[in-house]
């Protein structure tokens, strides 16, 4: 099945860009979590009518949130789909929950070696099963290999070949190869294994002049079906160097503040906010931390999310390599909080490994992408982010939540039993079903420690640990570790010869009994189980204001009721805080 493309691709407007997708598509859609999506494309594809869609990739998000809205889907293969830290996707669990359409769950590194095998012009690739978690049941596409000679078993997956990849992206030019700059998500894997590839881009630009940019990605011309200039295309999403994300703006949009989706998102009329062209090219040294402080700070009674986040950062070191998740704001303090504290030369990962040795800086919304892209010693995808990190079991920490956990360390992100007896939809594991084994150390965290959260056996086992003893890992290829659950209450580690967790702190204050009474299976506390020593001044100091002066870590820690107000709070000081940075203030 021929992917070639034309050396030439066609300069379109957006109205005969969208008019290249046809009903009953196979349609991936580029960029990450609320950077660089086609937005504009998918909104003129979603006015055309275009309908009975199959939605294949990574994420599914505002993007697939929109085509749903519209009845665009027929069919939907992802690894997660979650609103970042707005939430779940309402469309997305709504058409799980109801069965209205059928949802595939991949473990992201299958879906990475089928896009590579349609690169490749493969039948199939080999891949790395999820050993302990049951989403091979949920994902046909992969089958076994078993070698005559070692007995392994590996996974092997059929290739998936894209109809139509929808991509927006800086700049292109004259010739038609096209520019991105930052993290590149699964962007070269979907290119390389579609049939065509639209994009929309800022502004074109004289041949030559791409090459004189610095650290960029070039998808050439060769790979590309047409392009079309849309100015703001992504909107409100980011697109670096043009404009941050307009978290605010997502934020009404999701309220309903303006509209239907399609209304919310058509292509502004008018010129971006000023203060977000501006961030989008923010240098990591002009982020000032007291710029974003609360007027009366943070001082007080030490809470949760600070002692769970105080207590990651003590367990990272100068050796320590930490990929912070798609959407975890308390591990991405925690891992900021070490380097700038004890841990100078670690290695830390952001926007899924997308920017890669970054400088530890201020947790903010909208700086923080064009902060880390700017400090970053490199600029990856989460294909090759895989290859080069994940599978060789390089990263030693990354630090992920769970809805469910139960006594073995299995998690479950999926689905849940509500107590009406229906079914409750969760994002999904993204990519936690592989790197729970390649991770030195599979790190679990529940901000409210409860019995619903602790059970004794979790419903769906979304992740877990397949491989433990080191001599299982060290077969793999993998080097042995620990798996660790921490919540507000305490912190447990995985005992071999019990088999299950055992606590091995407790945090300030807080009784065993509490522990118990909370705690859905046998609570075993180890023989050398000690209280956690209390945050020291320098730590809280930090923590408070310079690592996350908004408070962002707290967004993991409240109920829906005050979560509303809290977004509210934070989004408000953000603006102000950037608008400060910039100058237009």
């Amino acid at each position: 099945m021929s992917l070639a493309k034309s050396n030439i691709p066609a300069f379109v407007t957006l109205d005969d860009l969208a008019a290249r997708v046809s009903s009953g598509s196979r349609v991936t859609v580029g960029g990450h979590h609320f950077a660089r999506l086609p937005i504009a494309l998918l909104h003129k594809i979603v006015e055309r009518g275009v309908s009975d869609l199959n939605y294949f990739a990574w994420a599914g998000g505002l993007p697939l949130e929109l085509l749903l809205e519209a009845g665009a889907v027929s069919s939907i293969d992802i690894c997660f789909s979650s609103l970042d830290i707005f939430g779940l996707a309402p469309r997305f669990r709504e058409a799980a929950e109801q069965g209205s359409l059928p949802v595939t769950d991949w473990p992201a590194l299958a879906m990475i070696q089928g896009l590579r095998a349609a690169q490749q012009n493969l039948p199939f690739m080999p891949v790395q099963l999820p050993e302990g978690s049951t989403m091979l049941e949920r994902c046909p596409a992969i089958s076994f290999y078993r070698d005559p000679g070692t007995s392994r078993v590996t996974g092997i997956v059929e290739a998936q070949v894209i109809d139509t990849v929808l991509l927006h992206a800086p700049r292109a030019d004259t010739a038609g190869n096209i520019e991105i700059y930052g993290a590149k998500a699964l962007d070269l894997a979907i290119v390389g294994a579609a049939r065509q590839v639209l994009v929309t881009v800022e502004e074109i630009v004289p041949a030559g002049t791409l090459q004189q940019n610095g650290r960029q990605t070039i998808i050439t011309r060769n790979l590309v079906s047409a392009i079309a200039v849309v100015p703001g295309g992504a909107y409100p999403a980011s697109c670096l160097p043009y404009y941050a994300t307009d978290f605010s703006r997502i934020r009404d949009i999701l309220e309903g503040r303006h509209g239907t989706l399609r209304q919310a998102l058509a292509l502004p009329d008018g010129p971006l906010p000023r203060h977000l062209v501006k961030a989008a090219k923010v240098r990591p040294e002009d982020v000032r931390p007291e710029a974003f402080r609360p007027e009366t700070g943070q001082s007080g009674e030490v809470t949760p999310d600070e002692l769970m986040a105080i207590q990651i950062a003590r367990m990272l070191d100068d050796e320590s390599f930490a990929s912070a998740g798609a959407v975890s704001p308390l591990g991405n303090v925690a891992f900021r909080l070490a380097k700038s504290t004890h841990a100078e030369r670690m290695f830390i990962g952001t926007f899924s490994c997308g920017h890669v040795d970054i400088a530890p800086g201020t947790m903010t919304l909208s700086l923080l992408e064009a902060m880390d892209a700017g400090s970053a010693v490199s600029h990856n995808g989460g294909d090759d982010t895989y290859s080069t990190y994940y599978q060789p079991g390089i990263v030693s920490h990354e630090i992920i939540g769970a809805a469910q956990i139960d006594g073995r360390g299995r998690t479950n992100n999926l689905e849940l039993t509500k107590p009406s007896g229906g079914r409750l939809r969760l994002p999904g594991q993204g990519g936690m079903s592989d790197v729970a084994n390649m991770h030195q150390h599979y790190m679990v965290y529940v901000p409210r420690h409860s019995p619903m959260s602790l059970v004794a056996s979790v419903e769906e086992v979304s992740s877990a640990r397949g491989l433990i003893s080191a001599r299982d890992r060290e077969a793999a290829g993998y080097r042995p570790g620990h798996i660790y659950l921490i919540t507000n209450l305490c912190m447990f580690r995985f005992d071999e010869a019990q088999d299950q967790l055992v606590v091995i702190l407790t945090m300030p204050g807080v009784e065993r009994a509490k522990i118990i009474a909370e705690t859905g299976f046998p609570v075993i506390f180890a023989a050398d189980c000690s209280e956690m020593s209390p945050p020291t001044e320098r730590e809280l100091r930090v923590l408070r204001e310079i690592v996350d002066p908004l408070g962002l870590r707290r967004l993991e820690f409240v109920g829906a009721r005050d979560r509303g107000a809290l977004l509210d709070e934070i989004l408000e000081r953000d603006r102000r805080g950037t608008m400060t940075i910039v100058g237009e203030r």
